[in-house]
This record gives C-alpha cells, structure tokens and sequence, in this order.
C-alpha cells in the first residue's frame, strides 16, 4: 500500500493556500472604472509601452479590426478604454478557467486511455491501473470546480462567453443564427451530461476493479468492465467533440473548425499518458511498484511521442488549409494569435512537437527515465500554453501578460491535483492483483 508523505501533504497543501491568496490579490488587483485603466496605461506607455496606430478590439472575445478607432475613441467618449477595462476584468477568470481546464483535461485522457486498455483488454497495462485510477479520481473536485465556472460563465456572471450577453447578441447576426446552441440553459445541461456520464463510468470502472481483485472464482468484475469500457468510449467520442466546442471553441463564436474536436483529444490524450508515466516513475523512485519495468516506461514513452506527432498533424491541418483557403472569418483566428500570441503561439509548438520529437525519437531514451521526465514536463507545460492560447486571444485580447493570476491558479490546481491524486493513491494496493493479464503484464517486456 502506498502511504502519502507528510512532505507530500504539505507541499500540496501549500501550493493551494498561496494559489487561492494569489488569486483573491488577482480579483482584488482588476480595475474597476475607466479612470482605472487611463491610470494604468498611462503608467504603462511611461515605462516604454504603448499601442499602435491600429488596434484589434476584443470585447469579451469578439475580434473586431478597427483601424482608425482610437481616433474616434477620443472624441465619442471612452469606447477604447471600456474595451480594455472589459478584458482586464476577464484576466483572472480567464486564467482560472485556464488552469481548471488544463488539470481536468489531463483526468479526462487518462480516462480514456484506461477505457481504451480495457476494451482493447491490453495485456502491457494492468501493471498501471492503479495509477491511472488515482489520476482519474481528480474529475469529482476538478470537474465541480470547473462546472461551477461554466454556470457562472453560462449565465453571464463573468463575461468569458460573449454568446452570453445579450446585448453583444442582439447586435450580431451571427450569434444570432447559433442560440439553438449557444444560450446559457442548454450550455449548462450539456455540461452536466458530459460530466455526469464519465464521472459514471469513473465510478463503476474503479468499483469493479476492486471487485475483481476480491473475486477468487473468475473474471465476473473484469467482463462488466470491458463492457462498460466499450460503451463509454462512444459516449466519450461524442461528448469529448462537444465539449471542445462548448468550452473552448466557443469563445471564438464567429470561428469554427472541424478539426477542434480531435485537436483538443490529442492534446488531452498526450497530457494524461504523460502524467501516467511520471507519477509512476515518481513511485517508482520512491521504492514503490518494483513490478513496472522499464519495458512499460518505454511504452509510455511511445505514446508520448507517437501522440505528440498525432498532435502535431492535427495542429498543422488545422492551420495550413485555414491559413492556405485566406477565408477572412477562418483566418482572423490565428492571425489574432501570431500577431499577438506570437512567443507562446510558436513557442507550444517548438514545446509539443520539436522537443518531443529531438528526445523521444531514440528507443534508448524512452527507457531513460530523467529523459522522459524531462520530456513530460515539457509536454505538459507545452499544452498548458496551448490551452491559455485557446482562451485568452479571444477573452483577453492584447492585454494579456504572465502575472499574479496566472500563476496563482496553476499552483492552486497543481495542488489540488497532486493531494487529489497521492491520496487516491492510498485507498487500494498498487497492483490490481485480481485482473487477468495482470501476470502477463508483470512480465512485460518490449
């Protein structure tokens, strides 16, 4: 049995406390009238910064070109600097949103990819089951968290979703043609259907796994998991699709992409896999699980790097035929983020695809273990950026910078994340001593 460390405790239980105080200075710090943001600017523009002639105004995530605006701006009142107070405002939402998404979503691929060992019944994995058990008991915190931000966006509590308002609604023929969808009621319930039915699975999935290692007579437990594994994953492939239209694409109403759905399964699916293997290596270092060799870390290490590639297939299909066609409504999506984004928008992708690629490509390294946490931490903090690059070009606009927000609410999700986890990692033995390939998989090798 594995026994949480006090150091452990309290390292989570630290980084929590100083990420929720962080977040409260975040919320405190947001300027609160328009004389708020003159004074802000103005302190801005005298350390060397400034605006150009043009700007790309962002109400709430509505990307609208206004080329000779500001102008105007100075005459008819203080349009500009409301525009900026709105999305000053949104800053600390949006980086809450961020970082609750982005520690939901690594639960959610490592869901999948246990759903995939039991419907496929892989004989390499049992050895891990445990681990990924325990990742996945993060999605009960992690996913009311994240739906209680998604009511309050879904009402217009915050102002992250412009289809929420019905003023910017009444006012854009296109938002208009999508409210069959886009309307806070339906946004909620689809939610809590995504939620509730992996959250079901999750359930059932750990309960007959813990039966099974109880069962002495046959694999009773282990069939109803297969069963239900292969059901849920085509709940999973609907639900996952819709979900990254709903909370992330739809941040960008005006924009949509056929791809959004597998990209964001890519980005997921990778980030779980990568925290699989580096909880286990963790374990391992700790003289836990002596039973996973290194022919399982290779394994792992495969998926990091044959799903890094699948990404990045995805993110260049996405952007080649959309930036090739130069339709104007497709386009202005990743020109908001190459003009304004530009460091994190190329800097995820040097993260997620040449750094992986460079490291991982040699058999050899992927039985290296420091190789491969030096692989997964980047990985992970490369799709952390791709994920705050999803959310904030169309929440924040250009008045985005790396601060006491951002920062605050990765360190709270961390950990959360990592005493969610560590504790889920005490209430079962580590090896699922009851599955029937578990001898197989303890003799695994590649």
């Amino acid at each position: 049995m594995y026994t949480l460390s006090n150091r452990l405790r309290l390292f989570s239980i630290i980084l929590m406390v100083v990420g929720l105080i962080g977040l409260v200075i975040g919320f405190a710090q947001r300027p609160g009238s328009i004389e708020e943001v003159k004074q802000m600017m103005a302190s801005h523009d005298a350390h060397g910064g400034g605006h150009g002639e043009s700007d790309t105004k962002t109400y709430s995530g509505n990307t609208v070109h206004e080329k000779d605006d500001l102008e105007k701006d100075t005459h008819s009142g203080d349009a500009h600097y409301e525009h900026i107070l709105h999305q000053l405002q949104n800053k600390p939402w949006a980086s809450l949103y961020v970082a609750a998404f982005f520690f939901f979503m690594i639960a959610l691929g490592v869901l999948a990819f246990y759903a995939i060992q039991f419907a496929a019944q892989a004989g390499w994995s049992p050895v891990l089951f445990r681990v990924m058990e325990a990742i996945t008991a993060y999605l009960v915190p992690g996913g009311l968290i994240l739906f209680v931000i998604l009511a309050l966006s879904g009402f217009h509590v915050n102002h992250l979703f412009i289809w929420a308002d019905p003023e910017v609604v009444a006012h854009d023929k296109l938002i208009q043609g999508k409210v069959g969808w886009l309307n806070g009621t339906g946004f909620i319930i689809r939610a809590a259907i995504f939620l509730g039915g992996w959250l079901l699975y999750r359930h059932f999935a750990v309960k007959y796994s813990r039966k099974q290692d109880e069962d002495s007579e046959g694999n009773k437990w282990y069939k109803k998991s297969f069963k239900i594994s292969a059901g849920f994953l085509v709940f999973f492939i609907y639900t996952e699709s819709m979900m990254s239209w709903d909370w992330i694409m739809s941040f960008d109403p005006h924009w949509f992409s056929t791809l959004f759905g597998w990209y964001v399964f890519a980005s997921l699916f990778v980030s779980g896999i990568t925290t699989i293997a580096l909880i286990t290596i963790y374990l391992k270092s700790k003289g836990y699980m002596d039973f996973v060799n290194n022919s399982h870390i290779h394994d792992l290490a495969k998926f990091m790097f044959g799903i890094s590639i699948f990404w990045t297939y995805l993110w260049f299909s996405q952007f080649m035929l959309i930036w090739y066609s130069n339709i104007p409504e497709e386009v202005t999506y990743f020109i908001t983020r190459i003009e304004d984004y530009n460091l994190p928008f190329f800097g995820m992708l040097v993260m997620n695809f040449i750094f992986p690629l460079l490291v991982l490509m040699n058999s050899d390294f992927k039985r290296v273990n420091w190789f491969v946490v030096m692989a997964g931490i980047v990985i992970l903090c490369g799709h952390y950026i791709d994920v705050y690059n999803m959310v904030m070009p169309a929440t924040v606009g250009k008045s985005w910078f790396i601060g006491i927000s951002e920062i605050s609410a990765v360190l709270l999700f961390l950990g959360l994340f990592l005493f969610v986890v560590f504790r889920a990692l005490t209430k079962a033995p580590l090896l699922a001593k009851g599955n029937p390939y578990i001898e197989e998989s303890k003799h695994f090798h590649y």
